[in-house]
């Protein structure tokens, strides 16, 4: 049917009412013919009935319907269609009886208009002159890299000789606690002192990214969050850096995030509330190229859940609760004493966990952070002054003592002295780590019982907490995943998966809990990366720990905090950065997908293309050779982070052997040099990776090959180093060395990108802390990958996901904590929000 007839249906639907028996409605019957047609171009079929299901009857896949919403929005006499609208109605004829027939379902509350966007304030200030600025923010910046250098150079040359000088073991260990207590003072100062010099008070206000004002800010938010008060986060003693900074803590207040809100001005957080970790809150975001900063807060008792964004401008009331996987966007508000939860949050059906609380006063706080005090000053920084004088010492006679003989001959026995020592610490450093971590926790978990309720800042506290930072070792998980290895180390440490149905990927690279002897994985499940088991369920004065399981023969995508009283059970898939929910009945042989989550099938036709593959005789032979590949990755891995441990330690070696005669000086040398050496090197690793078998579309088997050089691509180059440049001109220098087409003027708060060379950043991108683009997905045994590509002038919100194989139009918007879903299409100067991402609603309530 043309666009023509369809508009005359809709103009005259009286048209063929026959009197006695109820016609169908000729709109939703025209709507119907219509979505039939263009979802028969999409997916290349002769024909599409119209009440054949998309995904049963016509074998359609998400990335199928993607394209389809895509052709649909470019139809100007249709409603924009999402994907949230194909899951709920699978039908030709059901989509257009939901979108066209009778009176319009009433806008989504949990999408927000424009005015809640990034961006979408007042009128941006006049921009900088382009690229003068931007050179100058980047040169200013590298000066004070330089200059950050040089002084911590001077201060740790002026300790080692301080403490050289003590006479005997007792003046050593007195001089390395006195230096270490003045060191840590002098850092967590600095950020406090330089930000009401440089800053003053944060006010609500808007300022151009590499312009002077932002250098003050960059400047002042990188000393904050290098404080090494930010190592005590969850401790009473961290509030404290925050009530320095200009926030307005109240009593009693818990803060579990690691995330320092750098505008602390902005932030009040009122008596008794929570914050649990994985939650962002910065007070800030950037949009269209300007900081935008904006008040955040808590009233008394507001709980803030696991993996949540709180965007500028948001308000929880007293005694409300935002659930897990959820965010407030800009202008959101949640009245007192109520439960919100999605993304953007709306009211919950239900309430949440709670648990009671308990006596933990003022003196209690006050009596564990001068322990915690007193044991980083009289055990953790005597002992690593303590091992930084004596490796000097170590370097510095050996260098001394060869000396006479010749240069060649000190250099030769520096190298080998280096290369020992590296060699020694690096790769029995991951042996003895794995032997403490099988038994030590294991002694500790004895002391605190599930289901009881604790009071923080106490004994049973403090083993809860070194039990979850000993058994969350990302470098072991990172070591370990995506090959057999995993499933035994999970073992090792506590984790029940038997039986385990090998699959060589059964595990991604990141996996952490609260506590890996209540976690339990059913047989047959795969889990990708960034699954987060929260044993553990907290108020501002107590813990409980409580048992989490994820049933058998599940398939849990990127990112996905599961909670204690998930309500899922056997064959689920668990979508990318899903909502898991924690009421209702319980789900089970369906997929979840979106915050808040609902049913989606559990498996399509093209997902099921190499289960063959994964099953049968040839299954032994597919996994051992799988098996062969991953050990190869996983030697690269430690020998490649080997080589650069021993690079670093030979650096500052002869920096030390050089110390003698030209001072301070070769020492801030080799700090300065540090990070470009840094960049360099795991350029140069991933390069050498890439070189033959570049990262490209690929849709193919798990125990295909080609997969597994996707594996080695993910394990092998390091990416932490990259957050060092974060927010600087040099960020955009390093994504075009690692292959990234990235056009000019980009700003990247803190973005990740899963496979570098199938990204694409136009000129003049704006891209928030904890945003990703990952150029793939896996579910079950069938990986798929391609490119995306983000226009020129476009926003990703803070903590943002974007899936493959997305086309981003020039100027379009992504608020925060938004999934864009693989294969969609955002137009140009579009504002897309939610989880699954879909159109905003304009002022009237209609869609973009």
């Amino acid at each position: 049917m043309t666009g023509q007839e369809l508009q005359e249906a809709v103009t005259d639907p009286g048209a063929g009412v026959r009197p006695r028996e109820a016609p169908p409605d000729p709109v939703v019957s025209a709507g119907a013919e219509r979505f039939a047609g263009l979802l028969a171009e999409v997916a290349h079929l002769d024909e599409v009935p119209v009440d054949s299901n998309f995904f049963d009857d016509l074998g359609a896949d998400s990335l199928v319907m993607a394209h389809f919403c895509a052709r649909v929005r470019k139809q100007p006499d249709l409603p924009p269609v999402s994907m949230r609208d194909v899951y709920r109605h699978p039908t030709a004829r059901a989509l257009a009886a939901g979108l066209l027939g009778g009176t319009p379902a009433p806008p989504d509350a949990g999408t927000p208009g424009p005015s809640a966007l990034p961006g979408s304030r007042a009128p941006a200030p006049a921009p900088p002159t382009g690229r003068p600025h931007h050179v100058l923010c980047g040169v200013l910046q590298l000066l004070a890299f330089l200059g950050y250098a040089f002084l911590l150079a001077a201060v740790t040359a002026q300790g080692y000789e301080w403490i050289s000088a003590g006479t005997h073991l007792l003046d050593a260990y007195l001089r390395c606690v006195v230096f270490g207590a003045a060191l840590l003072v002098v850092l967590c100062a600095l950020p406090v002192i330089a930000k009401w010099l440089l800053i003053g008070r944060f006010t609500d206000r808007r300022f151009r990214v590499w312009s002077l004002t932002y250098f003050r800010f960059w400047l002042v938010k990188t000393l904050i969050r290098s404080s090494p008060l930010v190592l005590f986060v969850g401790s009473p003693l961290y509030p404290l850096l925050l009530r320095a900074l200009g926030a307005r803590i109240g009593r009693g207040v818990t803060i579990l995030s690691r995330t320092v809100p750098v505008c602390a001005d902005l932030l009040t957080v009122g008596d008794g509330a929570l914050v649990r970790k994985d939650a962002l809150i910065s007070c800030y975001h950037a949009a269209d190229g300007v900081i935008e900063t904006g008040p955040v807060t808590l009233g008394p008792g507001a709980v803030v859940s696991e993996a949540t964004v709180l965007d500028i401008g948001t308000r929880l009331g007293d005694g409300s609760r935002l659930g897990h996987a959820s965010s407030l966007h800009t202008g959101q508000a949640v009245p007192d004493g109520e439960h919100w939860h999605g993304s953007p949050a709306r009211p919950a059906d239900g309430g949440f966990p709670e648990v009671e609380p308990a006596r933990c006063g003022t003196v209690r706080r006050a009596v564990h952070g001068v322990l915690l005090l007193l044991t980083a000053l009289l055990v953790y920084v005597p002992v690593a002054v303590g091992l930084l004088g004596v490796l000097l010492s170590r370097m510095l006679e050996g260098s001394a003592a060869v000396r006479p003989s010749g240069a060649a001959s000190a250099g030769a026995v520096l190298y080998t002295d280096v290369l020992v020592v590296t060699a020694v610490a690096f790769f029995g450093g991951v042996l003895a780590a794995l032997a403490v971590l099988g038994t030590v926790p294991r002694l500790l978990r004895r002391l605190v019982e599930p289901g009881r309720t604790y009071p923080l800042f106490g004994f049973h506290h403090a083993v809860h907490r070194a039990i979850v930072l000993m058994t969350n070792r990302r470098s072991l998980t990172r070591l370990f995943g995506d090959s057999s290895c995993i499933v035994h180390y999970l073992r090792l440490i506590g984790y029940d998966l038997s039986p385990v149905e090998q699959t060589g990927s059964n595990f991604g690279t990141q996996v952490k809990h609260e506590s890996p002897y209540l976690s339990r994985v059913g047989t047959g499940t795969m889990v990708a990366d960034g699954l987060s088991l929260m044993n553990a369920e907290y108020s501002s004065t107590s813990f409980r720990l409580s048992p989490t399981a994820i049933g058998a023969h599940n398939f849990v995508g990127n990112r996905v905090a599961y909670p204690s009283g998930g309500r899922t059970g056997e064959n689920c898939l668990l979508a990318t950065k899903v909502a898991v929910p924690v009421s209702g009945p319980l789900r089970h042989d369906v997929g979840l997908l979106g915050s808040p989550c609902f049913e989606i099938p559990r498996s399509v036709r093209r997902d099921s293309t190499f289960d063959e593959l994964g099953a049968g005789d040839g299954l032994r032979r597919r996994l051992a050779a799988k098996n062969r590949h991953n050990a190869v990755t996983m030697a690269y891995h430690l020998l490649t982070g080997w080589l650069y441990v021993f690079c670093v330690a030979l650096l500052f070696a002869l920096a030390a052997s050089r110390y003698p005669v030209w001072g301070t000086a070769v020492i801030a040398l080799a700090n300065a040099v540090l990070l470009p050496f840094t960049l360099l090197y795991f350029v140069l690793v991933e390069r050498a990776v890439t070189a033959v078998h570049p990262p490209g579309p690929l849709f193919c088997s798990i125990y295909d090959r080609r997969f597994w050089r996707r594996e080695r691509y993910w394990k092998v180059p390091s990416e932490t180093y990259l957050h060092v440049v974060d927010g600087t001109p040099f960020k955009s220098v390093v994504w075009r060395l690692l292959g990234v087409r990235i056009g000019a003027r980009v700003f990247d708060d803190g973005c990740a990108l899963t496979e570098r060379r199938m990204v694409a950043i136009g000129d003049g991108c704006t891209l928030n802390a904890g945003s990703v683009v990952q150029c793939h997905s896996q579910e079950d045994g069938t990986f798929k990958s391609d490119h995306s590509a983000l226009g020129a002038g476009c926003t990703l919100g803070v903590g943002a996901f974007v899936h493959y194989g997305v086309t981003v139009g020039d100027g379009a918007v992504l608020a925060a904590d938004s999934f864009l879903m693989k294969g969609e299409t955002v137009p140009e100067h579009a504002r897309w929000a939610g989880n699954p991402a879909r159109p905003a609603l304009d002022d009237t309530g209609g869609a973009q």
